[in-house]
């Protein structure tokens, strides 16, 4: 992505996650693979941000003449205190809450699956939560890439912090790529376009 220039036309990109090795692989983590995966595709690489805690590429989406600046960004912080980075990189890139996009793990759609929305509730996502609170409203757009229910009784947090399975795995690539169109979808053709894509029977 070229670089871009601050501006209230900014769609800001929020990849949610925990940070270090430890954390890379799990579940919890595949908001932060979606945007790897976006910054990968447009050879743009992440660097720490002003006035955040977070790290960021500045770019655009789209064709010549017709795209959208874009900020992605990573937290730098654990996923239950993602709300500060969110609102500090909102402020300083003047973006208002229905231009900022969450993507995220969310254990209520099925592994494989990729929907959109905005607002509603949290679901229990400690991260969800904290932005709605840093940011004093619900109303902004989720990308939720879905991990499934946890197995049996095991518990869901435990769940969301351990690694995919090795079958998953094997179309992990697919999903973050699916994940990561629906970003460009959303930014480029507006949330009812793209639901209408990836809620369809024919999305998978």
């Amino acid at each position: 992505m070229s670089t871009s220039d601050r501006s209230a036309g900014t769609y800001l990109v929020i990849g949610l996650g925990n940070p270090g090795d430890r954390y890379a692989a799990t579940r919890h983590n595949v908001g932060q693979m979606v945007l790897d995966h976006i910054a990968a595709a447009t050879r743009s690489r992440f660097s720490a941000a002003r006035r955040a805690q977070a790290v960021v590429v500045e770019g655009r989406l789209g064709l010549p003449g017709a795209d959208e600046r874009v900020v992605l960004a990573k937290p730098s912080t654990y996923m239950n205190t993602s709300g500060g980075p969110v609102k500090a990189l909102a402020s300083y890139y003047d973006v208002p809450p229905e231009r900022i996009v969450v993507v995220h793990d969310e254990v209520d759609i099925p592994f494989d699956s990729v929907r959109l929305k905005r607002g509603g509730g949290e679901g229990g996502h400690n991260g969800l939560r904290d932005i709605t609170k840093a940011l004093g409203t619900k109303d902004y757009l989720r990308v939720r890439v879905g991990v499934g229910r946890p197995p049996g009784s095991k518990d869901t947090a435990d769940f969301v912090l351990s690694p995919f399975s090795s079958t998953e795995r094997k179309s992990l690539d697919l999903l973050v790529s699916d994940a990561a169109d629906a970003v460009e979808a959303l930014v480029l053709q507006g949330l009812t376009a793209a639901q209408q894509r990836f809620h369809s029977p024919e999305a998978r």
